[in-house]
Order: structure tokens, then sequence, then C-alpha cells
């Protein structure tokens, strides 16, 4: 294996372990701060840490009335809207669920290719696999059983994967390989992101913060972290690899996110929501399945002078 390969396996799982760290900071954050005040602090923390990275490496941020229109509606789909739905959804749904079911967003990627005419050809182990995601994404849900994770907060995880693929999708085919370093990108989308999620602070944000240091400790650290750098990583991933590169990470998130989740917040981990996993991923993993069939992922596999 090459070094510049076994750079991008080593980037791709230092991303799935801080993306799948993610549900439990949130998890934990929620102790200390409505949905809203999580949601607006991790876009903070994050977009200061970039800011500062970006300074320092001497890079401006991207200029245009057109690129920052592309990049507020990216910052839409990719960060202000799943952010909040995961806040909300971890309200009612343990954090190693909300990662499996995030782990919906290749699938959600394929859907979105096949639609917008970037996946062609697309054969019918993959179809396959798309069918059987999604029947282990009603395994977990459950809706036979009353105790099933059936309910808003399931729902609007699932929402926050689909809004990921779609905002993934955007940002291949409208802002990477334009000419701009993707931590100028990866900046001035948080940014943007906090200005959305700035504008429905008053629609629940005004509560009482409850003064518990694991809540606050944690939500820094999904800030910058598990915000800030995850984002910056999925960028350059999407740079180099194409969008459903990106997307693909999802694959490992579950092992994250119910790993910790059992371990530290003592999430029981059910038999039904166990085979719902597998099969999720197994069906990920069919529509990663290429053979023959064309396909053309979403533009742009470089960036000049990223950092």
């Amino acid at each position: 294996m090459s070094g510049g390969r076994v750079w991008a396996v080593a980037r791709v799982g230092v991303l799935a372990l801080l993306w799948g760290s993610t549900f439990l900071w949130i998890k934990l954050a929620l102790d200390a701060l409505a949905p809203v005040q999580v949601t607006l602090a991790r876009c903070v923390f994050g977009s200061l840490a970039l800011l500062a990275v970006c300074l320092k490496a001497g890079r401006r941020l991207p200029y245009g009335r057109a690129t920052w229109g592309h990049i507020i509606v990216a910052a839409l789909f990719c960060n202000a809207l799943p952010f909040a739905m995961f806040s909300v959804g971890e309200q009612t749904v343990d954090s190693g669920v909300a990662g499996v079911l995030n782990a919906t967003t290749p699938l959600w990627s394929l859907l979105i290719g096949i639609a917008i005419g970037s996946e062609r050809g697309v054969r019918a182990v993959r179809l396959g696999g798309l069918l059987l995601g999604f029947a282990g994404v009603v395994l977990i849900f459950a809706p036979w059983q009353r105790t099933g994770h059936v309910g808003w907060g399931a729902l609007a995880i699932v929402a926050a994967a689909a809004s990921y693929a779609v905002g993934f999708a955007y940002m291949g085919r409208n802002l990477v390989g334009k000419g701009f370093a993707t931590i100028s990108l990866s900046s001035a989308q948080l940014i943007a992101a906090t200005a959305l999620t700035a504008l429905t602070f008053p629609a629940g944000g005004l509560t009482p913060v409850h003064v518990r240091w694991t809540g606050l400790a944690a939500v820094v650290i999904l800030g910058i972290f598990a915000t800030g750098i995850t984002f910056h990583l999925t960028y350059r991933i999407i740079a180099d690899e194409g969008a459903t590169s990106a997307a693909t990470v999802g694959y490992l998130l579950p092992v994250v996110s119910v790993a910790l989740g059992a371990v530290v917040l003592g999430e029981p981990i059910s038999l039904r929501v166990a085979a719902g996993m597998v099969v999720v991923l197994i069906g990920v993993g069919l529509t990663r399945r290429r053979g023959r069939a064309v396909s053309q992922p979403p533009a742009a596999v470089a960036v000049p002078g990223r950092s």
C-alpha cells in the first residue's frame, strides 16, 4: 500500500473516531444545554477553531457573492440543519442508536446520485443493498413495538442523515475544486452555519443553562474536535475522493457510537438494534460495490493549494 493510500485510510479512520464520538458529546452536552444552545455552541467553537487554523496558515476566506451563496446552502444542509436535528433527536434516542441511524447517509447519497444522474447504470446488487439498508432502519425503528424507537427523535436523526447526503453532494458539485483551499471553505461554511443557527436561537435557546461541568466540557470538545476538525477532514475527503467516499465513513460510525454509548453511558444494546445495525451496514456495503457499471460521482477530486 502506497504512502498516499495509507494516509487516506488513516484520515478516514481518524474521521470515523471523531465523528463517531459526536453522538456521545451531544448526549452529554444536553445535560447542560437546550438543543438550540448545543447546536449554536458547537458551530461557534468549531468555526473559531477552523478560523484560527485558517489565519495561521495565511489563508483567506472565500470571496464572491456566488461562492458565498453556495456556502450558505451547503452550511444549511451539511451543518445547521443536521446539527439541530441530532440535538433534538438525542433527547429521546440513545447516542449509539443515533450513530446507527446516521449510517444511512451513504444510502441517501446513492438515492440522490440516482435522482440527479451522477449514478448511472446502477446494478441490481446495489439497488438490493439500498433496500436492505432501509430494511435495517425499519428493524431499528421497530414500528410494530410500542417500545421501539419510533418517534420524532428517531425521525429527526434520519432526516439529519439525509441532509448530510444532500450537503455532501452539493459541496462536491459547487464548492470543492473551485480554487479555494479546503480550510478556507470549511471555516467559511461553519461561520455561515453559526449565523443560520443564531437566527433560530430565540426559539428555545433562551432557556437557563444548567451548570454541569461535564456537559459544558462536552460541548467544547463537540465544537472544536467533533465539529471543527471533523468537518475539515470531511471537506478534505470530499476534495480528494468525492462526496460519496466521504459519506462512506458512515460504515464505521455505528461501531464507535455504540461502543462509546455502552461503555461511557451504559446504554443497553438490544439484540434487535444490533441486528438492525448489521443489516444497515451490509446494505451500505452492497451499495458501494461497483462493477463495470458507469458511475460519475460529484465533481472535483482535487483542490489547488488545499491546506
